[in-house]
Parts: structure tokens; sequence; C-alpha cells
């Protein structure tokens, strides 16, 4: 087995929920357990870039695993997971579904041990602007009779 990839089995059960008069589906994660031995499986697969979204995942309260399940709208059919906030964030904004369940310790360890193995993501800072760059500076113009730079030249009052 690679050191980035695990698989996840996912259970998922509808609740109904009472909106004023309607009463509505909702769907959350009721179960996440380490394995293949489940109706939808998915691969939790740890990626480079994804770094310090793991870090910043990891340090919060309660770290947190985010399922894909399809369009908004649509019985939700898992099919991806990440451990990315930044990620999920991203599917949220393509209109997806995204559920999200407390992750798992063994989960946890893993993902920590994988950070000790390949570093932690260097923090991205703004860049500083150099001196010289942007809008040029104006400098009056030369006199018309050519004299060298640095020389005083009479003017009318």
């Amino acid at each position: 087995m690679s050191d980035n990839l695990r698989p996840i089995s996912i259970t998922l059960v509808a609740e109904p929920k009472q909106v004023k008069r309607f009463t509505l589906t909702q769907w959350r994660i009721a179960e996440l357990a380490l394995g293949d031995h489940g109706a939808d499986v998915l691969n939790l697969q740890l990626s480079m870039t994804e770094r310090a979204a793991y870090r910043f995942n990891l340090t919060s309260t309660t770290p947190r695993l985010f399922v894909r399940a399809g369009f908004t709208g649509q019985t939700p059919k898992p099919d991806a997971i990440t451990a990315s906030q930044d990620v999920a964030a991203g599917w949220l904004d393509g209109e997806q579904q995204v559920l999200e369940a407390a992750m798992p310790m063994a989960i946890q360890v893993w993902l920590e041990s994988y950070l000790a193995r390949h570093g932690e993501a260097p923090m991205e800072m703004r860049k500083k602007k150099r001196k010289g760059l942007g809008v040029p500076k104006r400098h009056p113009p030369r006199s018309s009779r050519n004299e060298p730079p640095g020389t005083l030249v009479a003017t009318k009052a």
C-alpha cells in the first residue's frame, strides 16, 4: 500500500428535517471506517501540494474529513474524499454537495506521519515589492538646446 493512499468505507444516512410546513431530507455521514468493506469505499489520497491545508485541519479543534457526494439537489453518492478544507471549498464553489465528519484518530496519526516524512509545506508569504518597479518617476524634460545633464539653464520669469 502506498504511503499516501488509504481506503475508507463511508455510510450515509438520511434524516427527515422539518422546516416550517415542509419536510426535507438531510444527509449526513453516519460512519467512516478504515478499509474497503462497505457499500461506498473511497480512497483518501494525500497530495504534497495540500500539506499546509492538512496541517491547518489537524490543528483545528476537531479535524474533519470532507466527502464530495454529487451535485446539490440530487441523492448523494460519495465519489471523492479529502482532508483538505481548500479542496472541499473548491467543490462547494462548483455546486457539489460536501458532507463532513470528524476525522478518525487512525487517519489523524497517519496524516501526522505523512507530514513528518515529507516535511511541512513552506508558509506562503507575500512577495516584497522591489524598488524601481511600478510607475516610473517623472523627470523634468531636458532643455531643447542639448545641454549636458546637470547644467543649469536660465529661464524667463
